[in-house]
């Protein structure tokens, strides 16, 4: 039985074409002795998380409709590269193959496979070095005696429940003290329930 293979077509805007992308990977699909089965694509930013034909073409591969996926590019599939290996992984969890013209990445043999491996380390390797750096930063703050985070926001909320007691909504109050709606809320179901200090209330 042969494989079927589908291609994933991304471009950024509108106004651009898909066909280049498409006739160099019906050419690949030839050299293969594959048909492209299905198309999918976007007219969408990479930087963009949701996209409705990558979407549609992973919904399909979990349903098992194909076998290979052909790509232009690997920043035609993904915004990132974290987001790439995530999609990679699911590929490879589901066996599907991942075939890229411009890279002559192929995930069905060793070579690309190892690459993919690589790939990962590399990215494991740039997460870890920005948590390192986080840490760091946070370290030195605390040894130099600056607050690490946001300050506490204090609110008045005898002036809060003052106001709620003549009226003013959820909104109007959220808007008035400069916090959210949920911690007028949260103040007012602890103010029922007795549950606070009779002056200030720290956010």
């Amino acid at each position: 039985m042969s494989k079927r293979a589908v291609a994933y077509l991304r471009v950024s805007t509108w106004d651009q074409s898909v066909q280049t992308q498409l006739y160099d990977l019906q050419a690949l699909a030839r050299q293969r002795g594959l048909e492209i089965a299905k198309q999918y694509t976007d007219h969408i930013s990479g930087a963009k998380s949701r996209r409705p034909g990558l979407d549609e073409l992973l919904a399909d591969a979990r349903r098992g409709q194909f076998d290979i996926v052909l790509v232009w590019a690997c920043d035609r599939l993904a915004r990132s590269v974290r987001h790439f290996l995530e999609v990679l992984d699911e590929l490879n969890h589901l066996n599907v193959e991942f075939i890229s013209f411009r890279e002559q990445l192929d995930t069905g043999g060793a070579l690309g496979r190892a690459v993919v491996v690589i790939i990962s380390v590399v990215a494991e390797l740039e997460r870890n070095l920005i948590v390192e750096r986080v840490k760091a930063g946070m370290r030195r703050a605390k040894l130099e005696g600056r607050p690490i985070g946001r300050r506490p926001l204090v609110v008045d909320r005898n002036a809060v429940l003052l106001e709620r007691a003549h009226g003013r909504s959820l909104s109007q109050l959220a808007s008035t003290f400069r916090i959210s709606r949920a911690s007028v809320s949260r103040l007012l179901k602890e103010a029922k329930e007795g549950q606070y200090e009779p002056q200030h209330w720290a956010l």
